[in-house]
């Protein structure tokens, strides 16, 4: 039978939170780019490095900010704090130093070799 937990209202509230503030940096960060002036010959490179940094950031805050809505819809089905990967429950500080996460250590220790083995080839 699966795992269930509830999220807590702190847990929830705290999630919320972040979204929100995800939301603001991401529309913060995209309003800036947006207002940059197209750069002139010598400013090309310093631009495009700064430009990329800035790209960067989006993709990780709208990474970021889709876990978090991934955590908020577990939660919805009861469960929040579940490993996604082996059903396991997640460590609660693994919890309070990422609410939004969906895997456990152990889980994302192994995601992440196997992403590294398939980049190596």
């Amino acid at each position: 039978m699966p795992k269930s937990r509830t999220l807590t209202e702190a847990e929830r509230k705290r999630l919320e939170k972040e979204r929100e503030q995800t939301k603001v940096e991401l529309e913060r960060l995209r309003e800036y780019m947006r207002a940059q002036p197209e750069p002139v010959d010598d400013e090309v490179t310093l631009d495009v490095y700064e430009r990329e940094k800035n790209l960067a950031l989006v993709r990780r805050l709208e990474t970021k900010l889709r876990s978090i809505e991934d955590a908020l819809r577990s939660a919805k089905k009861g469960r929040y704090g579940i490993c996604e990967r082996c059903g396991q429950p997640i460590d609660r500080e693994r919890l309070k130093a990422l609410p939004e996460t969906t895997v456990c250590v152990k889980c994302k220790n192994e995601m992440e070799k196997a992403a590294r083995r398939a980049a190596l080839g």
